[in-house]
């Protein structure tokens, strides 16, 4: 997928995730449409809209998902593995992710986070690398790869989050890409015979030995990008909620308490 260049993303996700490697920002081949005339439009002709003034941008830029944003006048758009907010009437594009001040959060649609969530709950159990709580109280989504310092830190405090009550379950998101030796170890990883033990013997430095199997890395990494992931570690709570990346144990928790998760 075409990737677009992002300033940065509020919080935890600029400062506690691993980012993907982006490729340039498209260049301009169609100037965007005129501004629509003053009035409500209907959600589908906003949505046409939105869609033409990205065709505009670039015919490669085919979105995952258009909604309508927590607040007026702009569409939520997935495309490219990014978030993008587009207004209504096709002529303006932010690129950062907004910040709801009274829920004290990253705002997100309630058709964002349901998107979201029937893509998470799409993964079989079987294909995840879970680290269950005994006790568990609730569970988060983890896209990660095997390199990256955050998912590394994030890891060390899996045995932490698992005595709060929280069961961590990993699946796959390489960020250097399809084809790259992360993506490459990450197979070995999945078709370990203990992918639990693998995965941690990865993510404390140690050589991976090479394995092949049928393994779902790869649809993985896609679906990651079908719902916003540009960076790792990205944690989902069960609800769609996109976390941040790196976050303490306590604030985990805190967080997941605040959403009823």
């Amino acid at each position: 997928m075409l990737r677009v260049t992002v300033v940065a993303l509020l919080g935890a996700l600029s400062l506690t995730a691993c980012a993907q490697p982006s490729a340039p920002a498209a260049r301009s081949t169609a100037a965007a449409p005129a501004a629509a005339a003053a009035g409500p439009v209907s959600p589908e002709q906003a949505e046409k809209t939105v869609r033409t003034a990205l065709q505009g941008l670039n015919p490669k830029f085919k979105p995952d998902f258009v909604g309508a944003a927590p607040f007026p006048g702009f569409r939520e758009v997935l495309v490219g593995g990014q978030v993008l907010y587009v207004s209504d009437d096709g002529r303006f594009l932010i690129q950062d992710q907004p910040y709801d001040i009274q829920a004290r959060r990253p705002a997100s649609s309630t058709a964002l986070l349901q998107y979201r969530k029937e893509k998470l709950d799409g993964i079989q159990r079987g294909d995840r690398i879970i680290f269950a709580a005994a006790n568990p109280k609730h569970t988060i989504t983890v896209f990660t790869d095997i390199e990256c310092g955050y998912c590394r830190k994030l890891h060390q405090d899996v045995p932490e989050l698992n005595r709060m009550g929280i069961s961590v379950e990993y699946v796959a998101f390489p960020r250097m890409g399809l084809g790259s030796q992360d993506y490459t170890d990450m197979i070995s990883v999945w078709c370990a015979a203990d992918r639990r033990k693998a995965l941690t013997s990865a993510k404390e430095g140690q050589p991976v030995t090479p394995k092949n199997c049928t393994n779902p890395v790869a649809m993985q990494y896609t679906l990651g990008q079908q719902i916003g992931v540009s960076g790792t570690p990205a944690i989902f709570a069960a609800d769609g909620t996109q976390l941040g990346g790196y976050i303490a144990p306590a604030q985990m928790k805190a967080a997941l308490e605040k959403l009823g998760q």
